[in-house]
Parts: structure tokens; sequence; C-alpha cells
């Protein structure tokens, strides 16, 4: 099967567990159950990391905007993962100073500190450099704002490569045995004494049933849905929350993120982005059911929020492009968005010793790995296959097996064994692929070596790589969540990769 390399399906023996959802909690739990001896399922409706995990502000975060919702747990255990994460994945996730100016009629300074003074301290930060008060009419994050803006503070967070952070997880749990299965649409899950029977069909029309022990659902917004294929209720609800983000021009030459506050109380981001943009966003707003995309009106909101703090003004044409994500939260009856819990739980049913299924709701992506030990520990208890100890908060994710500060060295590393690569693509595969970037660049000792150039630095050596490795199939795969080179790739060259792939997948 092609994407998954070591990859094996098997529709005859029970699979311990069966793990329906590929997005970054997905993933997660399937990479904790197979490191620990499991044999697991992964099944996924479309590509890895579609929905929701590949349309994050990418940020590993405490978040800081929910001290005032007093989330003390979450927020703690979110600090307490972001250097986790940056530990085990230091080529897709690296450290970011933002800056947040005071701004006047808004949220007090005194209360700013404080929660800042909060954030530094609630989560046992050791590597991260802490908060500091800033004077924005001599630093260089004043530049390119509004006057007015004088006073402020740098505080410490992450970036993440959100779909790459999914792709890794799943690349780790077929490395340790697991099988995992883009593309297989869950169309009913029966009880069978001891057993879940999934029936599934492919997106070319074929139809396989699976049999495992345990079920987890972590489909993400479509949770109820999953439910709704079984003969279990949920005793829950989800309040499905879209938020929106716009991708413009860059709008400062400097490497600090802007967290800014609203007159309506909302906060955004304005953050680097893939060099020559700017990254803003995001929105909330409940999401009725429909096309998942950013509305004209929240294309507005944004780049009006941006025109308050920016010299430079924007508009929704200089939008580049747009990306929209659905938040599955847990409905705790909160009025705002906003103001809705960016917490977990989970429901478990095994009365009277059927096979057990565990649902996930709610989650957020810093606490992803934190989310699936505990999916595991809590299934660990009536599963012997999964009484492994846990394991992941150390094992590095593949390429990632260098020091937290060691990607620029990678970077240099590169450029001297394959001179032909430009610094900048030399920085962006490092920052893919980190050690494992070889894997596909192989003895080259010329670009021409490497195949077809697509444009944007991607070779048809690399997507032969995200083709047999990494579960791509199509253009949007490649362009979108293995890289986000649809920035740079002209529509003719994209047209090209498509043919490309479509004529290499049917060998």
């Amino acid at each position: 099967m092609a994407g998954g390399g070591a990859d094996k399906s098997d529709t005859g023996a029970p699979f311990d567990l069966a793990v329906i959802g590929g997005g970054v909690n997905g993933c997660g739990i399937a990479r904790d159950a197979a490191g620990r001896g499991a044999r697991v399922l992964l099944l996924e409706r479309g590509d890895l990391a579609s929905g929701t995990s590949s349309a994050s502000t990418k940020l590993v975060h405490g978040g800081l905007r929910y001290l005032e919702h007093y989330e003390f747990g979450l927020v703690r255990e979110a600090l307490q993962e972001r250097e986790t994460l940056w530990r085990i994945a230091p080529h897709i996730i690296h450290p970011l100073r933002f800056v947040l100016p005071h701004r006047k009629g808004l949220r007090p300074r005194w209360l700013l500190r404080a929660g800042l003074f909060l954030y530094d301290h609630l989560g046992g930060r050791k590597l991260l450099p802490p908060t500091r008060s800033i004077d924005l009419r001599r630093h260089v994050a004043g530049v390119p704002l509004k006057p007015g803006f004088a006073r402020g503070w740098e505080y410490s967070d992450g970036w993440v490569d959100d779909s790459r952070l999914v792709i890794l997880n799943a690349r780790d749990a077929a490395d340790r045995g697991a099988t995992i299965l883009p593309h297989h649409r869950l169309v009913r899950a029966t009880r069978d004494g001891p057993l879940w029977r999934l029936d599934v069909i492919r997106d070319d029309g074929g139809s396989e049933t699976f049999a495992a022990n345990a079920l987890v659902n972590a489909a993400g917004p479509g949770v109820l849905d999953v439910l709704d294929l079984t003969p279990v209720a949920s005793r829950d609800k989800i309040r499905l929350v879209r938020g929106s983000h716009i991708v413009v021009p860059r709008l400062f030459d400097h490497d600090f993120a802007y967290f800014f506050q609203l007159p309506d109380e909302r906060i955004f981001f304005a953050i680097p982005y893939e060099q020559d943009f700017t990254l803003i966003g995001t929105t909330d707003r409940d999401h009725d059911g429909g096309p998942i995309h950013a509305s004209d009106e929240e294309i507005e909101y944004l780049c009006a929020g941006a025109n308050d703090y920016f010299q430079h003004s924007i508009t929704p044409a200089d939008v580049v492009w747009s990306f929209s994500g659905v938040r599955p939260l847990v409905d705790d009856g909160s009025g705002r968005p906003e103001a809705a819990s960016r917490g977990y739980h989970f429901e478990l049913d095994a009365d009277g010793g059927a096979a057990p299924l565990l649902s996930v709701f709610g989650g957020k992506i810093t606490t992803y790995r934190r989310l699936a030990e505990e999916a595991v520990e809590r299934l660990a208890r009536l599963m012997p296959a999964l009484s492994g100890q846990a394991w992941t908060a150390t094992a590095p994710l593949p390429g990632g097996d260098f020091a937290v500060t060691g990607r620029a060295a990678l970077a240099r590393t590169l450029v001297a064994r394959y001179p032909f690569l430009s610094e900048a693509d030399a920085a962006r595969i490092a920052a893919t692929y980190g050690t494992l970037a070889s894997q596909w660049l192989g003895e080259a000792r010329s670009r021409g070596e490497l195949g077809e150039d697509f444009g944007g630095g991607l070779s048809s050596a690399e997507v032969d790589y995200c083709m047999d490795r990494e579960w791509a199939r199509n253009a949007d795969d490649m362009l979108w969540r293995r890289s986000k080179l649809g920035l740079r790739i002209s529509p003719e060259s994209s047209a090209a990769l498509e043919r490309y792939m479509t004529a290499r997948g049917t060998r």
C-alpha cells in the first residue's frame, strides 16, 4: 500500500486497538499504544491531518488568555508540554518570543503583568527565557506599530508545524508496527462478543472489515458522527467553534510574534510565517456544520484588527491564503465561543465486560501527547496488551534526534554535504525532515540528480519520499500538509505535480 512504508494490512487476526481519526489526537494515541507493544490499526477517512489538525494557529503554547477564564489546570498542563514537545521534535518546533503591547482602555497593565507572572511560573519553565518589560519606542518590534504603543512585554511560547506533527506521529506509530490507513472511511462499528467489527469503505469504492479488541473514537469534530455508527450513545455534547486565519505578505522584518488585544475583548496573533509572510488569526465563531472556510466577514475582521496596530494597512485583497478549522470543544455552557474550555475529557463505554469504546472530546494541539498517554492508560486498565510503561515524553519523533538548539547547525550541515542547496532550501528541509533529510537527498551531487523540479525547491525525490513514507497521494497533500510550498508554487507547477503523483500512484 502506497505511503506507509512498513505498514501492513491484515483483515484476519484482531487488532488490539483500532483508532478512528487521523488527526493529532488519533495519531498520538496510535503512536503511544504501538510503542507499548500493542497491535494498532488507525483509520482516517481522508488524508492525515486534513481537518482541524492542519488548521491551527501553529502554536505550542499554554494559552495566556485562558488564565482570565480561570483554566489554571489546562494552562499548567500545556505549559509543561511546551518544552517536552520541543525536546522530542526540535525540527518542527521552535521557540518564539511574543510581544504584547499594552493598549489603553483595555485590560489594565497590572492585570497583564500578573497574568504573565503566572504564565512564567505555573508550568515549570526551564529552557525558555522569562517575560520582560519593554519600551516599544526603542524595541525593534515597536517599529512597524502605529504611534501610541509605548509599553509592553516580551514572553515565550513555541511554534509548531502542525500537520507535520501529525504525520510524524503516524510515521513513528507505523515504524513501531501500527497499520495506518488513510482514505478508509468507517461506515459501521458493531460489537461481536469481545470484539469490535469495523466495516470500512476505501476511497476507491472497495470495502474491508477489520476486528479489534478495543475502539478509540478520536474523530475530532466528527466524534458524535462516529458514535452514530456504533451502538453507543454519547452522554455529552460538543460545541463546534470555527477558527479562521489569513496569510499576507510579511508585515515586519524581525522574528518576534505579536499578541494583540481588541476592543471586543478578543485577542489575535500576528506571527512570522514561512520566511516571506505573516500569519494572522484566529477568530472564534460557532460553526453551523456547513463548509469550513474563512468567511468574508472573518477575513475583514482580521484585516481590521491588524490595521488597529500596524502602520502598514492591509485589505482582503492582500490575503494570499486563508484557512479555517473547526475545534471540537467540550460544550460547557459558556456564552461566547472564546470562553469555551479548550480542555478535554473521555467517555469510556465498557459495561458488562463489553469490548471497550473510548471517545475523546475536546483537546488542543499542545496537550495532544498527554491526552494520548491518558487515553492509553485508561484502556490499559482493561487490556493487558496496553500495559507497557509511558514512553513518549522522551522519545524523539522521526528526524528529531538532535539538540533543541541544533536546527540551524543541521541546516549548515546539509549545505556542506549538498552544496547545490541554497541556505533557504536547507533551512526548510531541516525544519521539515530533521535528520531524515538524507533519506531522500541520498548521494545527490546536483539538484538535477533529485529528479523533476516543481519549483519552490520541491523535487521528485522529495515527493517520492512523501508518497512512500508519509502517505501523500496528491498535490494538495504535498503542498499544504507535508509542506507549505503551495504558497510558492505556481498553478502550472501544481498541475504538473498532480500529474506526476497520479502517474506514480498507479504504477
